[in-house]
């Protein structure tokens, strides 16, 4: 399972260490980077990846406005990339000027895939959204159980 929340910097030539601990839970050596829904990078194992672009194709129509708009932002940019024996990826430049991601970097493990934020987009998308994550927490508080 990925899990953890990373810092890591973005080196001159777009590279970008991936922390040990997702490492070790990513089969294989190679990663299918795209773009998120919100601004940032997903990173998905490639069994993974096709299980949801698989779905998302499947589900949609091309003769959805709403559905090739989600296949244009999600799965037309979508590269697969390589984990270097130094543990890095290289980001893609065009990916990398989608989402803002300049040099330092936060990293989230989220079960199945990775999130790539730029520290400042991250910072300003959680006080953007800290009534409805309130909100959300509230709601989804009675559907969990912890016993």
């Amino acid at each position: 399972m990925i899990t953890g929340q990373y810092r890591s910097a973005l080196d001159d030539k777009g590279r970008i260490l991936v922390p040990s601990r997702l490492r070790g839970e990513i089969p294989g050596s190679s990663l299918v980077v795209t773009a998120g829904i919100d601004r940032c990078l997903w990173l998905f194992p490639p069994d993974e990846w096709k299980q949801l672009s698989d779905q998302l194709m499947e589900a949609a129509s091309p003769f959805s406005r709403r559905a090739r708009l989600l296949q244009r932002r999600i799965i037309a940019p979508a590269q697969e990339i390589e984990l270097d024996k130094a543990g890095r990826i290289l980001i893609p430049p065009s990916l990398k000027e989608t989402v803002g991601l300049r040099k330092d970097c936060i990293l989230h493990g989220i079960k199945k895939y990775i999130e790539i934020w730029d520290v400042d987009e991250y910072s300003a998308y959680l006080q953007e959204h800290e009534d409805e994550f309130q909100e959300a927490a509230e709601e989804l508080g009675g559907a969990v159980s912890f016993f």
